[in-house]
């Protein structure tokens, strides 16, 4: 409120401060386990049924992505990788088994019968099937923190069309 005062000034004064009371708000809740629900590690299981090796998921249109599918098929001469596409429907079926939502195409996942990698972690894994020298630089790289990996992982992740472009359906 204003008081106006003989000088000319004005005087402020102000009213007591508002009570708060404190109000809870939901924000989520969840639901009742659905008797249909899927689990995804047991109807995916057939995928390692005839073949045990790890499964490479990685973004098809991306050319950053592709380019790094052709590298480590060169350098693995054993074939010890397989891959898919993250679009294809099997490779949507794998991302849900390894928890991440079916159109999550923002990082690489390394899928093996038991255990799933993303981001830093599965170049790093991936590193470890590969020839000599990768095992050992992925062994030096497990030093640098996580945190600091997945950063810049994520940085170029979130930059890979814009700086290496995408094509229009998956070369490999």
């Amino acid at each position: 409120m204003a008081l106006p005062l003989s000088n000319g000034c004005t005087r402020l004064t102000l009213s007591p401060p508002a009570r708060f009371r404190p109000q809870s708000t939901i924000f989520a809740t969840l639901s009742p386990s659905r008797p249909d629900t899927v689990n995804w590690v047991e109807s995916t299981s057939s995928f390692f049924d005839q073949d045990t090796r790890p499964i490479l998921l990685f973004d098809g249109v991306c050319n950053l992505c592709n380019g790094g599918v052709r590298f480590v098929r060169n350098v693995d001469r054993n074939r010890r990788i397989r891959f898919e596409a993250l679009q294809s429907e099997s490779g949507k079926k794998l991302l849900r088994r390894s928890g991440r939502a079916p159109d999550d195409i923002s990082s690489v996942v390394l899928v093996e019968k038991d255990r799933s990698y993303i981001k830093s972690e599965a170049v790093l894994k991936i590193m470890d099937y590969l020839e000599l020298p990768f095992p050992q630089l992925a062994f030096f790289l497990q030093f640098v923190p996580l945190f600091v990996r997945d950063f810049m992982y994520d940085n170029v992740a979130n930059n890979r069309y814009a700086i290496f472009g995408y094509s229009d359906s998956c070369e490999i």
